[in-house]
């Protein structure tokens, strides 16, 4: 692992800036998939290269030294583009060429939404299989992914992208409770909140002339796919995405409340990555779901 004087050692450059984004050369090996030594050993070759420490002990902890950050943020943008590069250009044989992997940060969507309707895109395109993950994390070039649908995050390598979905909030409760009821049952029934979007509620109340004064506060719960059982069993309301309960709301389920509806400002995006081993079904799976959302819209009352 001995560097010449006039080889730059690329494989310690590499292993450096995993240490750098991770923050530990322990998380470095368990990115990196090597060991703790290794790693080790790389760090020191780069150093004995540069001629400097990149790496300083502060107690317990071990942090980069000035020299180590300036290293750092001018080589880890130049190294990702070589390794996107490299993999996109790379030439195989993928092993299944009828698969395609959809990776998402929203995960409500995909549950209620996405994954209910997966079949008929398999149908349509001879069936395909849609691998479906979900990930909050900012997406890298070496994920693996052919699709990310998003809400806040983008993609720093090339892709082409659909603006899928401008999100609409609707506010929805059991019929058996809010049936032919106007908006003013918002002041009588417990809306439930959600700590993933603490943006949904006050957005709404806004856009419907409210204050959180004039509701009562229900249930907390993390997600909306964990209160969507609590609002069509109990006697509670629901502030939401329009497009995740749409399905619900049509099969009846769910009634919405008459004039509840409102952009959040919010827009979902789809992103086709140019890596991709499907190109063509990447991109063809997203227009597919242009036209799903394009779809979503239920008549307020129903």
């Amino acid at each position: 692992m001995a560097a010449q004087d006039d080889e730059v050692p690329l494989n310690a450059i590499r292993a450096f800036v995993m240490i750098a984004r991770e923050g530990s050369v322990t998380r470095a090996a368990s990115a990196l998939g090597a060991t703790q030594s290794s790693v080790s050993r790389y760090l020191a070759v780069l150093q004995a290269y540069l001629g400097t420490d990149l790496v300083q002990r502060r107690g317990r902890r071990s942090e980069l030294t000035e020299f180590g950050r300036l290293f750092a943020n001018t080589v880890a943008e130049p190294l990702d583009t070589v390794c996107f590069t490299a993999k996109r250009m790379r030439r195989r044989n993928p092993p299944d060429a009828n698969r395609i992997v959809v990776r998402t940060s929203l995960s409500t969507f995909a549950y209620s939404f996405l994954i209910p309707n997966l079949q008929a895109f398999s149908v349509e395109m001879g069936g395909v299989i849609v691998d479906v993950v979900s990930s909050l994390s900012p997406p890298t070039s070496s994920d693996d992914f052919d699709i990310l649908i998003t809400r806040d995050l983008s993609v720093i390598e090339p892709a082409d992208d659909w603006e899928i979905y401008n999100e609409q909030l609707v506010c929805v409760g059991a019929p058996n409770h809010v049936n032919g009821r106007m908006l003013s049952v918002v002041r009588s029934m417990p809306i439930l909140n959600i700590t993933s979007r603490p943006d949904i509620l006050p957005t709404w109340l806004r856009a419907m002339n409210l204050s959180s004064r004039d509701i009562k506060s229900g249930a907390r719960y993390d997600h909306n796919y964990l209160a969507l059982p609590a609002v069509m069993t109990g006697k509670c309301l629901l502030v939401v995405p329009e497009i995740i309960v749409s399905d619900l709301v049509r099969a009846g389920v769910l009634h919405v409340i008459p004039g509840s509806r409102t952009p959040s400002g919010m827009q979902y995006r789809a992103y086709a990555v140019d890596r991709s081993d499907t190109p063509d079904i990447a991109r063809a799976f997203c227009r597919w779901l242009t036209r799903l959302c394009k779809k979503a819209a239920v008549p307020e009352g129903n």
